[in-house]
């Protein structure tokens, strides 16, 4: 009986990362079918499950290679070829080739992606991400297509949203960096206002939850762009100012 119980724990979070393939593939279902509202609202819902699965192994401490790998599979069905499906019904089918190659590029960068990730990990700073997330890439596909849903007067501007997605793309596997947000250190004197901060930004989102999402990962793709641009003009200013003297 102990022997069993233990491996019950141990199958308990790759269930979880099964669980986040499986509404993936629902996810595809849906939007194939048309319904693409059902389809991003299960892609959210495969990032709880992936959420879970690593939370779990290292409460019940059961983390793997094989956990890992496993993990690292089901993201590109997930967080990969779900939202690039999801996209191409959406609006890429509709402008043929092209739509295939926002689809297409989606999925390869995302892989790319998360290549890069299990390889660096280890050497790279916890409280960055270099590049754009995959789940968050997914995220902003799935946040857009709600508000393009809901929003009629947004559908003449479609075709903005396969250009966003290949920027997305690009973003992935670009050196530019993000916060992770895994370690936050916060001194005392501004934990007040982060508290503040945070009140504000929940109560947006129970009153508008998609147009509040949207607007907090725009921000964070934004954020990432706005931060590197100003590095590097930062740097080329030194620099001149370096070469005048």
């Amino acid at each position: 009986m102990p022997g069993r119980s233990f491996q019950l724990i141990y199958i308990l979070p790759n269930l979880f990362t099964a669980a986040s393939i499986f509404t993936a593939v629902l996810a595809i279902v849906s939007a194939v079918q048309g319904d693409y509202e059902k389809s991003a609202w299960l892609i959210f819902l495969s990032l709880l499950f992936d959420g879970l699965d690593g939370r779990i192994a290292r409460l019940t401490h059961t983390t793997s290679r094989f956990g890992v790998e496993f993990d690292s599979l089901a993201d590109i069905v997930a967080f990969g070829v779900a939202p690039a499906i999801l996209i191409y019904f959406f609006v890429g089918q509709s402008y043929g080739r092209f739509g295939i190659l926002v689809m297409a590029l989606y999925i390869i960068f995302g892989a790319v992606r998360l290549a890069r990730f299990n390889v660096m990990s280890p050497k790279t700073d916890p409280t960055v991400f270099i590049g754009v997330p995959i789940p968050m890439a997914a995220i902003f596909v799935s946040i857009w297509v709600l508000m393009f849903e809901r929003y009629q007067i947004l559908e003449g501007y479609r075709w903005l949203l396969l250009v966003a997605v290949l920027l997305i793309s690009l973003l992935m596997v670009s050196n530019i960096r993000y916060p992770s947000f895994k370690k936050i250190n916060l001194e005392r004197p501004i934990v007040t206002k982060a508290l503040i901060l945070l009140i504000i930004v929940a109560s947006l989102i129970y009153l508008y939850p998609v147009e509040g999402f949207t607007l907090l990962v725009s921000l964070y793709i934004v954020w990432g762009i706005g931060r590197a641009l100003y590095t590097l003009m930062t740097k080329r200013r030194l620099r001149s100012s370096h070469d005048m003297e």
